[in-house]
């Protein structure tokens, strides 16, 4: 049964984060640095409080299962929740649930030994370190099919060589999840095995931090990192030799769908700037809220959150529903494809009703113009998951008869003429 309304108690924990996350946490993202500075012991003094309240709420980590200490709660539960948290870029690291730690949490949990988990994972649910998930390649972007990165294994440990860019947090991460070829002879989907490298391994170098858009240098945080002879035990494996790729879709799943649940609260940040704006700003003319062109503007954008809104809501359901990433490929990969698009247009939108105000960098909407396309490649480029889609929307379609196809009207009118003679024979006969 469909049912459009959040039980009672839960609701009373989301109207307790909403207050929270804007009266506690959305100040700290104007004056404090990064979240994943662990090194930073001014913001670690003022956020471990509001940690301790999360915690002491039972809302600490809840996509963990409760042995992990998390809620073990379903993806409609954690997408209310997330859409709150998206407005702040501290919010996710008050909440125990910061991306990329969270998804690397999940790998550990699942393929993790008992020595691994208490190294790496329990640290990392303390919010006492950060991770790093490093995946794509210079040449190969995020087609694991060309990654050229190569483990090989000499007695106890393993050595890797190669190049990774883009991977997140590196310069911050107490370890990294690598993704790298072991065996280049096997399938492309069996070839590459995981593994945990801790920072600062003889041989890891970190070339350059690439930022977002025109974020400076201090405060770039995507590593492109060199791999010459870096030796990791062989314990430091994830799961069987030539498991990465399913491994990696463990988190990439998930990670899809959460990266649209943030993104609402973006969105709805920018409609609500624009609503504000056309309410207070007059021309000549009057209101700018009183412009055909401005109320267009605020029609669309509220039509488009919503659509998209109800889209992530019904995937996460179905995730709920079949456990299963893989059944619900078509409509994750619908979301990936709506997000980044829906995004970029009421920003727009808002950036442009604020005139030269909205380009600046006194309001927030070239930062999310830029997130807006980053939403476009991280987790996948679109057009791969505009692929997807079409190929699963596709499968289940059968084919029609091949000169005109069942919508040609002649011939379905002769059917139909066919199909009431035949009754009308049918009848006279029962006289």
């Amino acid at each position: 049964m469909w049912d459009f309304e959040t039980e009672p108690g839960y609701q009373r924990d989301l109207d307790w984060v909403d207050a929270f996350v804007r009266d506690e946490v959305e100040p700290l993202d104007l004056v404090l640095g990064d979240p994943y500075d662990k090194t930073d012991e001014r913001a670690r003094r003022l956020v471990r409080p509001l940690q301790d309240q999360v915690r002491e709420r039972g809302l600490w980590a809840c996509h963990l299962r409760p042995e992990l200490g998390g809620q073990g709660y379903g993806q409609v539960r954690l997408a209310l929740l997330n859409e709150l948290l998206g407005r702040s870029r501290w919010a996710p690291s008050v909440f125990g649930c910061q991306a990329p730690d969270s998804g690397n949490a999940e790998i550990l949990a699942r393929y993790g030994t008992e020595e691994q988990k208490a190294r790496y994972l329990q640290p990392l649910l303390d919010g006492e370190i950060s991770s790093c998930y490093s995946m794509t390649e210079p040449h190969a972007g995020a087609d694991p099919t060309l990654f050229t990165t190569r483990a090989v294994r000499e007695g106890d440990e393993w050595v890797i060589d190669g190049e990774k860019w883009f991977s997140s947090n590196a310069r911050h991460a107490a370890f990294l999840l690598v993704m790298v070829v072991t065996n280049p002879e096997a399938g492309p989907h069996r070839s590459m095995s995981m593994f945990i490298v801790p920072a600062g391994a003889p041989g890891l170098v970190n070339v350059r931090d690439a930022g977002i858009g025109t974020e400076s240098p201090e405060h770039s945080s995507h590593g492109y990192l060199r791999f010459t002879g870096v030796r990791v035990p062989a314990e430091n494996l994830l799961g069987e030799p030539g498991e990465a790729f399913a491994i990696a879709q463990t988190r990439l799943g998930g990670g899809r769908i959460h990266h649209g649940m943030r993104t609402i609260a973006q969105m709805r940040r920018a409609f609500d700037l624009m609503t504000e704006r056309a309410v207070s700003r007059t021309t000549r003319h009057g209101r700018l809220a009183d412009m055909q062109s401005t109320q267009d503007k605020i029609a669309e954008s509220w039509i488009d959150i919503e659509q998209f809104r109800l889209l992530l809501l019904r995937t996460a359901w179905l995730i709920d529903r079949h456990q299963d990433y893989r059944a619900v490929r078509k409509d994750i990969a619908a979301v990936k494809v709506a997000m980044p698009r829906v995004y970029h247009d009421v920003v727009q939108r808002a950036m442009h009703l604020h005139g030269a105000l909205g380009i600046s960098n006194e309001m927030p909407f070239s930062a999310m113009m830029v997130d807006a396309q980053v939403m476009a490649t991280a987790d996948g480029p679109t057009e791969v998951h505009r692929q997807t889609l079409a190929r699963q929307v596709l499968r289940d379609v059968a084919p029609g008869e091949p000169l005109f196809g069942s919508g040609h009207l002649p011939t379905r009118t002769e059917a139909a003429r066919r199909h009431v003679a035949a009754r009308l024979e049918h009848e006279v006969a029962a006289l």
